[in-house]
């Protein structure tokens, strides 16, 4: 065992999470104690002071984890799993709805997200089974498996009515896969419907022609990148299928409203007194800002409350007004060294696990900022996604900090692998 564990202990990654929640408590004060306070429920005034009890009890369950010898967390990652899925069945059962999504469970007066905590479970299991001899011998089989132990919670929390977080899950595919040392072909398989489905979404209501095209060019570079007939009729399948199923759910299945939500960054000005509003104010805010900002509590956008959710889904937009191009640079700027740093500490291990895992959270991170980001520009869907240790949220920050304690604690103690050198 190695003992010496904490000299290799990565504190710039540490560094760059206080960073981030530390800004992440400037916009949320800024959001609810300046002069927007007066516009806000007094249940949503208190967000800083959950906020800023939910930092200290991250904090603890960072030391708890880095203490955590790597073995034991490597032995328990499915048992983590099995612990998250049940979470999520009880949250589906027995939990409360929150904002439409029954994926709350009460302890006394505290709330849990059981689905941001599956993240963490899930990741673990992931990369505990992609690391595996099994899983590396680049069979299709044990592809679609590790597919499957990512579906799973996806499944259950889309059943939560939280379609936004099982995006984050179903985005952890190619990520995991691809450190996990499947084939490109597979792969390139597993991440195609995703693309598929994009395009039909973003060419509702008409018939997803674009989609279908894609279909018929991706079915072509398999067949030249594998000569194998099986796959790419599944590639076809996978495809067309995922287009003409998303079309159908568009136009036949959910209602106007889910589908005006999906579909209103293609066009905000046509949903502007609906769910297009959002993001005009959002560009707006951000916009106003300039390069420097208009000062902390000063923009106009957020202290008169016409962003709704300042503190959580649109917490960008106080960034970008209040403190300018200069500021939200800053803010990327870190989100790009962690993002980067956490790939490399995986890289270091000679073990499979610490290296997916890693990569995984990176990519979980990564998800989410494109995709929040993205609904404050309005490149993107508001599906309600927050941005990683910025957006209120206690179980977000909770899960958020599990994942970079674990990808830390896995680099700290790497040479507690190197029995399984592969």
């Amino acid at each position: 065992m190695n003992r010496t564990w904490y000299r290799n202990i990565d504190w710039s990654v540490l560094l760059a999470w206080a960073g981030l929640v530390s800004i992440g408590l400037v916009a949320i004060y800024s959001a609810t104690h300046g002069p927007a306070a007066e516009f806000l429920l007094e249940s949503v005034q208190r967000n800083f002071d959950r906020q800023l009890m939910w930092f200290g009890v991250s904090a603890g369950v960072l030391v708890v984890i880095l203490f955590l010898p790597a073995r034991l967390i490597d032995r328990g990652a499915y048992l983590a799993y099995v612990v998250s899925i049940g979470l999520l069945l009880a949250a589906l059962i027995f939990g409360d709805v929150v904002n439409g999504a029954k994926s709350w469970i009460r302890f006394g007066g505290f709330g849990l997200q059981v689905s941001e905590i599956a993240k963490v479970g899930t990741l673990l299991a992931a990369a505990k089974y992609l690391s595996s001899p099994e899983a590396r011998s680049g069979r299709l089989r044990y592809a679609f498996l590790a597919v499957a132990i990512i579906l799973l919670p996806a499944g259950l929390i889309v059943a939560q009515n939280d379609t936004g977080t099982a995006l984050v899950f179903l985005a952890m595919i190619p990520v995991v896969l691809f450190w996990g040392g499947v084939p490109l072909p597979l792969m390139a398989l597993m991440v195609s419907p995703a693309v598929a489905g994009y395009l039909a979404v973003f060419q509702n209501p008409n018939f997803p022609a674009y989609a279908l095209i894609f279909a018929l060019l991706f079915t072509a570079a398999m067949l030249a990148m594998t000569r194998d007939k099986w796959m790419t009729s599944t590639a076809f399948a996978f495809t067309a299928g995922t287009a003409i199923a998303a079309w159908i759910g568009l136009t036949k299945i959910l209602k106007p409203h889910q589908v005006d939500r999906i579909v209103a960054f293609t066009d905000p000005e046509a949903f502007r007194l609906t769910t297009g509003f959002h993001v005009i104010q959002s560009k707006a805010a951000v916009g106003s800002g300039g390069l420097f900002g208009k000062g902390f509590t000063q923009g106009t956008q957020t202290q008169l409350a016409f962003i709704p959710e300042q503190s959580t889904d649109f917490v960008f937009t106080i960034v970008g007004e209040e403190f300018g191009f200069i500021g939200a640079m800053v803010l990327l700027g870190i989100f790009t060294y962690l993002l980067i740093r956490l790939v490399s500490l995986g890289s270091w291990a000679a073990h499979p696990f610490p290296k997916v895992f890693a990569a995984g959270a990176a990519g979980i991170f990564l998800t989410h900022i494109i995709i929040n980001i993205g609904m404050t520009i309005g490149v993107m869907p508001v599906i309600g996604i927050p941005l990683p240790l910025i957006s209120y949220g206690g179980s977000a920050l909770l899960a958020n900090t599990a994942l970079i304690a674990i990808a830390v604690n896995l680099y700290a103690r790497r040479d507690e692998f190197s029995i399984y050198r592969a």
